[in-house]
């Protein structure tokens, strides 16, 4: 398919549609467990590992692990409906 660049940019990518996706599924977390979601939006979107956290949230690398552990797992299953077979997520 061929398109003005202008429609082009406006047109979401795959990578775009994902992170949207993760993006809503953990607004979707945040309102269940907002603690553990803080941890998925630090580490994901902010590119902070385990230490970095734990500091930032007060608490130590342990719990920070476990929240990642569990939000990582609720994250999966969530996004796991979203997916179709070929391995990307569905358009609307």
């Amino acid at each position: 398919m061929h398109l003005p660049i202008e429609e082009a940019l406006d047109r979401p990518s795959g990578e775009g549609r994902a992170v949207l996706a993760i993006d809503e599924a953990l607004a979707r977390f945040g309102e269940i467990d907002p603690e553990r979601a803080r941890v998925v939006e630090l580490r994901y979107f902010g590119g902070l590992d385990l230490d970095e956290i734990a500091a930032v949230m007060q608490v130590s690398r342990t719990t920070v692990k476990r929240h990642w552990s569990v939000a990582r797992m609720w994250l999966h299953r969530e996004l796991a409906s979203e997916i179709n077979g070929s391995g990307t997520l569905e358009a609307d």
